[in-house]
């Protein structure tokens, strides 16, 4: 086997492999006498099928088969015998036809970069903490009462927490919105589904009121027509409905699959949930901490595949499921894909020159807290252990949250005391 290796780009490799026309010709012929035994072709009895027939009916399939069996053995080869480390699946090229005696194709890829030696007693990172108090608890279970409220009809004057169920129609300088008629609409007083001017507008009226308000509408109103726009608009209130939360007492607490309602039982479920979701989030920030440190400290030659799939999968997160994210989105993300990448690469370095083994027992940890968001966890656990490719994306985030750890108690780490509700509110807000 002969292999050249060609330098496209600083990380794009050529790979050009030749073997032995003879190696193909003779799997060929091996794996045909091999069905020669065993295949069942209509006329001729198990095993008498002349070798000529399989040859005809079977010949170009196996050919190809036992070509990229060959192809895919001399790849792996080759890489190791050139010491690469491919980042993906390579294209590869051949017209799979002798020549010289010798069958060739050539397999393009981009390798990993070199690195430098990491240091991180250096790198400054920030490690957040915070802890549930009895008020997070508190502020939970007012949450899960809201979910569970419901609206009984009033006949007074509406206020902060009521639903208005209300017709109405704008007019701006250019036009009526609606050109006839009236709109209907409808939300909860001081939820936010509407802009503050319309929910103050709203607040005071009852059933049967119709009036009128100047309202100036934000530049990000659902209506294109009226966004960023000041208009006359006029009401009609169609009902009030007052808001009615359920008692904490055993019958909402069983809603919770606690069987016996007790409330302390209650409320260590809800803390024992809280305090999951506020270790996900601290370790989230660490791992983000320690990720910008290490891109900013170590500038290195990053795969545009990776960054270009990066991209891709970050673009995805900001349109409906199933739809295709445009050009322009990917554009803007490839910034912050580079970034990610490049962390990523340098992680994943760090974790294969400090020997750091996966934690399995994490592992399991971290698959039981996703398995009890759902309503059957024992099938989410089921479906993870069969799926290779779920579980290797699993271990891949509990190997980098080892790393974000092993990175922190190395470095100069500065920690910061913060309250349940600072780590668990989205970044910006």
């Amino acid at each position: 086997m002969q292999v050249s290796v060609e330098n496209v780009d600083k990380l794009e490799r050529k790979l050009t492999v030749k073997f032995p026309a003879e190696r193909l010709e003779t799997q060929v012929a091996s794996r045909i006498a091999e069905m020669g035994r065993t295949v069942r072709l209509k006329g001729f009895r198990p095993g008498k099928v002349p070798v000529t027939v399989i040859r005809q009916r079977f010949g170009a399939q196996v050919r190809g088969e036992v070509l990229s069996d060959l192809i895919g053995s001399t790849l792996r080869e080759a890489v190791e015998q050139e010491k690469l480390r491919p980042i993906a699946n390579p294209a590869v090229d051949t017209t799979g036809a002798p020549e010289n005696g010798e069958i060739a194709y050539t397999a393009t890829f981009e390798v990993m970069p070199e690195f430098p030696e990491i240091d991180v007693a250096n790198l400054e990172v920030t490690r957040q903490k915070a802890e549930v108090s009895d008020a997070d608890i508190d502020k939970m279970i007012e949450t899960l009462r809201l979910q569970r409220r419901h609206f009984d009809e009033v006949e007074r004057v509406s206020q902060e927490g009521d639903f208005v169920l209300f017709d109405y129609a704008a007019t701006t300088s250019e036009a009526r919105f609606q050109a006839e008629g009236l709109e209907r609409g409808g939300s909860v007083l001081g939820s936010g589904n509407l802009f503050k001017e319309m929910d103050e507008a709203l607040t005071g009226h009852a059933a049967g009121d119709s009036f009128k308000a100047s309202i100036s509408f934000p530049e990000n109103f659902r209506n294109a027509e009226l966004a960023g726009k000041s208009a006359d608009v006029e009401f009609v209130i169609v009902k009030v409905q007052q808001q009615v939360l359920p008692e904490v007492d055993a019958e909402f607490i069983q809603l919770f699959g606690i069987a016996d309602g007790d409330l302390e039982t209650f409320r260590k479920e809800v803390r024992g949930n809280l305090e999951r979701e506020l270790k996900a989030a601290l370790l989230a920030r660490l791992k983000s901490s320690v990720a910008e440190s290490l891109a900013n400290a170590y500038e290195i030659d990053v795969p545009k595949a990776m960054v270009a799939s990066e991209a891709r999968e970050m673009a995805l997160q900001s349109v409906p499921r199933g739809q295709e994210p445009a050009p322009e989105l990917i554009e803007q993300a490839t910034v912050f894909a580079h970034k990610r990448v490049q962390a990523g690469l340098l992680i994943g370095e760090i974790a294969r020159k400090q020997q750091l083994t996966l934690d399995r027992a994490r592992v399991a940890e971290q698959l039981a807290a996703i398995a009890s968001t759902y309503e059957e966890p024992e099938r989410v656990i089921e479906v993870y252990n069969s799926d290779p490719q779920l579980m290797s994306g699993l271990q891949s985030r509990v190997m980098e949250d080892q790393v974000a750890e092993w990175v922190a108690d190395h470095a100069k780490t500065s920690e910061v005391t913060l309250s349940f509700d600072e780590i668990m509110r989205p970044a910006g807000s």
